[in-house]
């Protein structure tokens, strides 16, 4: 993603896309009348998981970075929703908004001493995150639940099915975030962030540092990981410290690359379902997996310095071959 794409074309193709926006969000609310409970908690799962792969994204195309390290703030998201729970009493609509916010704090509080890496460099300090997941949440002791974890049950509505509400809250959810990053994507404040990743100068004349762009990019990232983490904790009814590893991290990546770093609902949910439903099918396939996600990984070297511009040719390569 680019300045130009800030511009009048840009915004007709993004209206465009909202009639198919809308049918997709139509036929996903009428999915609980049409299949069973196995695949209403796997959609509900793959809509929470899409939210993560958004903050992903978000990095990718706003702040021009790679980040290894989204699972922590995935985690953070979760554990707050479930310690809130255990500790308060309260659900998760209470509780996801506190989550958003602390997803925030601490992802400034990581860009800033960070703020002067870039490339594959803050893809390998924002990899350290992940690793020290695990380790931070069974530090915690019985507070986070340790090994076992802690649940998740507390519904936010009485009298409606909790596996209904464990659908439609990530659905609601999902939808907000991308109407929320289509705004922020026509706004002042997001032309001002892509002025800063592909003419630092020109922002600076304006007196917008690159540097407080990437803080701001890497802190709305991290805001949203967590309110994925949030909704991914209500919507599976569990955390546990082996659910928040490296491999999540990767796959949130894996995810992005796989949606062409796409900040729209289509994109989301195709990184999404990828990385909720893979892990699944190549279950089989043992070592395999680690090979295939190397791979992938290899994709995101390959594309530079400037992954989000190389996604954008990409994506706009596939839409000419469509066209003709």
């Amino acid at each position: 993603m680019s300045v130009a794409e800030a511009r009048p074309g840009a915004r007709a193709r993004s209206l465009g896309a909202l009639p198919r926006d809308g049918l997709l969000l139509v036929l996903l609310a009428i999915v609980p009348s049409m299949l069973g409970g196995f695949w209403i908690y796997g959609i509900g799962v793959c809509m929470a998981n899409a939210v993560a792969v958004l903050s992903v994204s978000f990095l990718l195309r706003y702040g021009g970075e790679v980040s290894i390290g989204q699972s922590f703030f995935l985690a953070l998201g979760a554990y707050c929703v479930a310690m809130m729970e255990r500790e308060v009493g309260v659900s998760v609509v209470v509780s996801l908004p506190v989550a958003a916010v602390v997803g925030v704090v601490l992802g400034l509080a990581f860009a800033w001493p960070s703020r002067a890496l870039s490339g594959i460099y803050l893809a390998v300090a924002t990899m350290a995150l992940a690793l020290a997941v695990p380790e931070l949440i069974l530090l915690l002791g019985p507070v986070a639940g340790g090994y076992e974890g802690l649940y998740v049950s507390r519904a936010p509505l009485v009298g409606v099915s909790v596996d209904l509400q464990r659908y439609y809250l990530p659905l609601v959810a999902l939808a907000a975030v991308v109407l929320l990053l289509a705004h922020f994507r026509r706004s002042r404040q997001g032309l001002a962030l892509l002025t800063a990743r592909d003419h630092p100068r020109a922002a600076e004349a304006f007196g917008f540092s690159r540097g407080y762009a990437r803080l701001a990019a890497f802190a709305i990232s991290a805001g949203i990981a967590a309110i994925g983490g949030a909704l991914l904790a209500f919507a599976a009814s569990t955390v546990s410290p082996n659910s928040y590893t490296l491999w999540t991290a990767i796959y949130l990546l894996v995810g992005s690359v796989v949606s062409l770093g796409s900040l729209g609902l289509f994109g989301a949910l195709v990184g999404g379902a990828f990385i909720t439903l893979v892990p699944q099918v190549l279950a089989s396939w043992g070592d395999w997996v680690p090979i295939l996600y190397g791979l992938a990984l290899l994709v995101v070297v390959v594309l530079g310095d400037r992954p989000a511009e190389a996604l954008t040719k990409l994506r706009k390569r596939l839409a000419g071959g469509r066209g003709g």
